[in-house]
């Protein structure tokens, strides 16, 4: 049996992109864990998060829209997610932390 682990992801979208598509990259990631063999617990990207300005322009951008991203993952499958979300364009940034 593999554990898993609890973990909380932070990522940040291009304004630019149109809500259609932040739903398609949040399925994509969803997606993501699912392939790994873990499951998501919640996704918070709603009010209080949604569209905010960033600290430092991250490629000449100066906003971007956050999520929360709640889930339990296998340790060895957080290697490859994080392959999976380097290769997507319109995420300017993430942070996954294991709780």
């Amino acid at each position: 049996m593999v554990t898993t682990h609890n973990y909380e992801m932070v990522f940040i979208l291009h304004p630019a992109s149109l809500e259609e598509e932040q739903a398609q990259l949040v399925e994509k990631i969803k997606q993501y864990v699912v392939v790994g063999g873990g499951e998501v617990a919640s996704l918070e990207s709603g009010a209080p998060w949604g569209k905010r300005r960033l600290a430092y322009p991250i490629r000449k951008v100066h906003e971007g829209y956050y999520s929360l991203m709640k889930m339990s993952l296998p340790s060895s499958a957080i290697s490859e997610l994080e392959r999976n979300l380097k290769l997507m364009e319109p995420l300017l940034r993430y942070l996954i932390v294991k709780l």
